[in-house]
């Protein structure tokens, strides 16, 4: 292969990861714009009902993942892939997907909803951006993966931030459930990093756009048919309520916002690696708190700037070095 021949390839391959990365920002600040606007969407009517302080974000989290599925089932419709749900569905990789799905949708959607319904989105958005560095200690225990000094610093760095977001509420705060919020959202977390763990087989031999459809789907009909009458007729009360409404349709827009961070991440992970993927894609805790700020009158309190700037940094330690994060040459 001639010189010319190779540098108009390692053109190529920059560009392909150049958009790798920008889908992976979109997804980072996709999520964090979806939290924010999910917290200011809950503070509506029928959401702000007496009748049970759980039930209200549970509902939220059941309508944004079936309108997600919904969004994601028409755009593989688009790209001539339904036919593709009914053979993956047969498969084992397809089962391993959907039990990942149980604990990243009904534990890690609800923990995140109600950690946003408790303790606000950006305190949430800033928890749950731990999940990598709580998944690499998973991967530890279960996988028996060997963690490098730089890894473990990452984690103290993620859990330290953590502690130094979730200590001190915003004064005048309108939380009365704020440190209930912040554990709400270490479950978020925990869930997520469990759903990376059981999912990366199944993620390895599915295609991720039909992967990520099943588990918004199979997160779905959980919620309908196993969490909502868990806790009472009130939920379907609030359910059926919320499309009389204009708040059920703003969750419906909002779940589109969802369904496109979550195409976009695997679309980096496929383009630009998957350190680098999630490098980008937990940014949404830095972009939670621009967009609370620019659209929900966030009190930017120093101890929530803080800890969000040392997860982020403590994840990225996490994920892989950085100078490989930002070395495209080395992709």
């Amino acid at each position: 292969m001639d010189a010319q021949t190779q540098s108009l390839l390692l053109e190529k391959d920059l560009a392909f990861a150049k958009k790798g990365i920008r889908s992976g920002l979109l997804a980072g600040a996709c999520w964090g714009l979806n939290g924010v606007l999910m917290g200011m969407v809950l503070a509506l009517g029928p959401f702000t009902n007496n009748m049970s302080i759980f039930a209200a974000p549970l509902v939220g989290a059941c309508i944004h993942d079936g309108f997600a599925a919904l969004w994601i089932f028409i755009h593989n419709v688009i790209k001539g892939k339904w036919r593709d749900y009914a053979r993956t569905l047969k498969t084992r990789p397809a089962k391993m997907i959907m039990l990942a799905s149980v604990l990243g949708g009904p534990i890690g959607m609800s923990g995140n909803l109600l950690g946003i319904y408790f303790a606000g989105a950006s305190y949430t958005a800033a928890i749950t951006a731990a999940y990598p560095a709580i998944g690499a200690i998973l991967g530890a225990i279960f996988l028996k993966e060997k963690l490098s000094p730089r890894v473990w610093g990452g984690i103290t760095l993620a859990i330290v931030g953590s502690f130094v977001v979730g200590m001190v509420p915003p004064e005048g705060s309108n939380y009365p459930y704020f440190y209930l919020g912040i554990g709400l959202a270490a479950v978020a977390a925990i869930g997520w990093a469990v759903e990376g763990v059981i999912s990366t087989y199944g993620m390895d031999l599915v295609d991720p756009e039909i992967a990520i459809g099943i588990r918004e789907a199979t997160s779905f009909f959980v919620y309908i048919f196993a969490i909502l009458p868990l806790i009472g007729g009130v939920t379907y009360q609030i359910l059926f309520n919320s499309f009389t409404t204009p708040a059920g349709w703003y969750i419906a827009v909002i779940a589109m916002i969802g369904a496109t961070s979550f195409l976009s991440w695997y679309r980096a992970m496929n383009m630009t690696g998957v350190g680098r993927a999630m490098g980008l894609n937990v940014t949404f805790a830095l972009w939670s708190v621009f967009f609370g700020w620019l659209l929900n009158d966030l009190q930017l309190t120093p101890n929530l700037i803080i800890g969000v700037i040392i997860i982020c940094l403590g994840t990225i330690l996490t994920i892989g070095n950085p100078k490989d994060l930002v070395n495209l040459r080395n992709r």
